[in-house]
């Protein structure tokens, strides 16, 4: 069985986890001193070298994204930190920042000086605001200790650090609407190509990157790419922190090595609470296709996920037992997509719309035979066509669900009415929204 691996976690139980104190009493900033002391191009290769793949859900490989930077021009160049963590069921990256703010600061810090940026930015979700009050007494505290501002720890880097509180929107997750927001406009995705990389924020080469990734850095750089490659498995690289929740005995955040089985953190987590079965669950996410127990030996890498016709995403594994309908669950997630879709193309914003409606009336008791084509159909128009990935993956829970679980979509459809009793699905609604 695998055994979890706390690393980016380790510090979340000491005593005052958050302060700069605490941080540097376990090893904090020896990474920082080491990779001063590093060319930038070094530690660009030390990254790639570990196959460090992005943990905001796409899985890009993270040194190969800083490589894309065209060479300095003598112009800003930016390092943008996605903290807008949005995705239902998805709980890793605020209790990161919650417990040690000062481990993604490093890995900022790092960053920055790898790619040549002296200005950082960290979009933080407006709602937690007891994150953001962590996250600014982090940056105070670096700046009085030497550790931001001009000439860090006599280096001749200087590197200035604001963290942005965004308005609340999914849609500014994606990373060119979080970069719009972050300018002051509308958050919406732009038309890419140009990339980020070459004409990010203020229209400059920028590099975003996921909470996690960044934090996983100072480990790399204090370990070297060998280690990280150690862990995990060939293609997909060093630890990951898995966030059950619902149906299960002890949710919660669970460290381990990419690899790991749903079947062995299930047990980790002290299996499906107790008298009930698992029904399905979600691998990464609300805007991943489900698995049911057929596959719980799936290995949980971004390789293993995608064969078994999945996502890894961000590792957000929700856990249903056999009270929840199936169709009760996935008309809650449709009525998120189509309340968050910005609304910029027609696909996502009428698709949405019309799937959650759709799914409406069958729950509500009034679907009819004809529906079952409608919800096959729809998704076709919006998957592949829509502007950004919040339409290719909106429809993901509806369709795997028809091919999970046809039979409770007809069964509602026949009975005029839900054969659950929705008092049994009580924490439904507390594990997705």
């Amino acid at each position: 069985m695998t055994a979890l691996m706390p690393l980016l976690t380790s510090r979340w139980g000491n005593p005052e986890s958050w302060t700069l104190k605490a941080y540097e009493a376990t090893g904090g900033y020896e990474a920082l001193a080491a990779a001063l002391k590093m060319e930038p191009a070094a530690i660009i290769d030390t990254v790639k070298d570990s196959g460090l793949r992005g943990r905001g859900g796409a899985g890009f490989p993270t040194g190969v994204k800083w490589s894309f930077l065209p060479p300095p021009d003598g112009g800003p160049r930016y390092l943008v930190v996605n903290a807008d963590e949005s995705e239902p069921g998805t709980c890793k990256d605020i209790p990161l920042m919650m417990a040690d703010p000062h481990s993604l600061l490093e890995g900022v810090i790092i960053t920055s000086f790898a790619i040549g940026c002296h200005h950082a930015f960290i979009y933080l979700r407006g709602e937690v605001v007891h994150v953001y009050r962590r996250l600014l007494n982090a940056v105070r505290e670096a700046k009085q200790a030497g550790l931001l501002g001009n000439n860090i720890k006599g280096s001749g880097f200087d590197l200035e650090v604001t963290v942005h509180t965004g308005a609340g929107a999914y849609i500014c997750g994606e990373e060119t609407a979080l970069l719009d927001s972050l300018e002051g406009r509308r958050g919406q995705p732009r038309l890419k190509p140009p990339f980020p990389a070459v004409a990010g924020l203020y229209a400059r080469p920028t590099v975003v990157n996921n909470v996690e990734s960044i934090a996983s850095v100072p480990w790399i750089v204090k370990n070297g790419a060998d280690w990280w490659k150690s862990i995990g498995t060939e293609k997909s690289t060093g630890v990951a922190i898995y966030s059950l929740s619902g149906h299960v005995e002890r949710p919660g955040q669970y460290e381990a090595p990419l690899g790991i089985t749903m079947r062995e953190l299930l047990e980790l987590a002290g299996g499906v609470r107790q008298g009930h079965q698992l029904k399905f669950w979600m691998p990464g996410g609300s805007s991943t296709p489900m698995f049911t127990p057929e596959q719980l030996d799936v290995p949980l890498d971004y390789d293993s996920v995608a064969a078994a016709g999945s996502m890894l995403g961000t590792r957000a594994l929700q856990c249903f037992d056999e009270t929840v309908c199936v169709v009760r669950a996935v008309s809650r997630w449709m009525d998120f997509y189509a309340h968050e879709s910005c609304g910029k193309c027609t696909p996502c914003r009428e698709g949405t719309f019309w799937l959650r409606s759709v799914l409406r009336r069958i729950e509500a008791g009034g679907g009819r035979p004809e529906d079952m084509q409608i919800l096959q159909d729809i998704p076709k128009s919006i998957v592949g066509r829509a502007f950004c990935p919040l339409g290719d993956g909106a429809p993901s829970a509806l369709t795997s669900s028809l091919k999970f679980f046809p039979e409770e979509y007809a069964r509602h459809i026949e009975l005029g009415a839900c054969p659950f009793d929705h008092a049994a699905s009580y924490l439904f609604e507390a594990v997705t929204l």
